[in-house]
């Protein structure tokens, strides 16, 4: 296991968000479009995470994503060779081996180098020499460099995996994170709203669950968020814990089986008159 640098700080915190989920492997497999064996190897150090894994993680875990984004940034530069130092060279025969894979031998000499390659290196040595050249450079790397296309993650294309545990009136008053309506690539944002104190509400569609959900940032503990559909009978209610501070939240889920019209969000801020009420739309 990779210990003391960005690779192992990221792979480190990557469990401690998923055990706070307390998903098993197979069931964070079925609420994002990563496998069950491909999450073994992310958390586990043995292959690189795509960026995308990063941020399914985060949006089951309720986890805003920055934090663990910039980590990820600085390890993608040890794992691409990016974060060795300008002028390096591949050691001397018989010297000390480099910690990034040198181009392939049957490149053309007066042609282009090759790319490093990227290659996940489990042993400690090699991938700490990498992750301490990315230590050195890679706040430099992250502030100089403009926007850059994703990579693709090492080996073949996964194919998504979609099995929600529920779908329109069975979704109605289940947490769209449990019933996995809520992974990557399934939900859209409808309407987005600001309101006092930093509060800030979206409003999810999740069309694989046909199932709508309100999802809410920056609240203080006693506030109170309400959601209401057409036909509905009672609004689904989420009233904001101490313990919960900090992080996403959501109400409990309202079928939408004719998508997200009508679907309308209340906050009734903590302590407040009835008259402080804000709804959107």
């Amino acid at each position: 296991m990779i210990t003391d640098t960005e690779c192992g700080q990221l792979a480190a915190e990557l469990r401690r968000l998923r055990e706070r989920t307390g998903l098993s492997l197979a069931a964070l497999a079925r609420r994002t479009p990563y496998s069950k064996s491909s999450w073994e190897r992310y958390l586990n150090g043995k292959q690189p995470p795509p960026r995308k894994a990063v941020e399914a993680l985060c949006a089951v875990a309720h986890e805003p994503p920055a934090r663990l984004l910039a980590l990820w940034e600085l390890a993608d530069s040890a794992w691409s060779g990016r974060a060795r130092p300008a002028g390096s060279a591949p050691a001397a025969p018989g010297g000390p081996a480099p910690a990034v894979a040198a181009p392939a031998a049957s490149a053309a000499v007066d042609g282009p180098p090759a790319p490093p390659a990227r290659r996940w290196r489990p042993a400690a040595a090699a991938a700490g020499a990498v992750c301490a050249a990315a230590l050195a450079a890679g706040a430099a790397l992250l502030a100089l460099r403009g926007p850059e296309p994703e990579r693709a993650a090492a080996g073949p294309e996964e194919k998504p995996i979609r099995n929600p545990g529920c779908a329109a009136e069975s979704c109605t008053g289940q947490d769209p994170t449990r019933m996995g309506c809520g992974g990557a690539g399934m939900v859209d944002t409808v309407l987005a709203a600001d309101a006092a104190g930093g509060r800030h509400l979206e409003l999810r569609h999740g069309g694989m669950c046909r199932a709508v959900w309100v999802r809410a940032s920056g609240l203080a503990a006693g506030d109170r968020v309400e959601l209401s559909v057409p036909g509905g009978a009672q609004p689904q209610v989420l009233l904001m814990s101490e313990g919960a501070l900090g992080t996403y939240v959501s109400t409990p889920m309202a079928a939408a089986a004719k998508g997200p019209a009508g679907a309308r969000m209340c906050l009734l801020p903590a302590g407040a008159a009835e008259a402080a009420r804000v709804c959107f739309p």
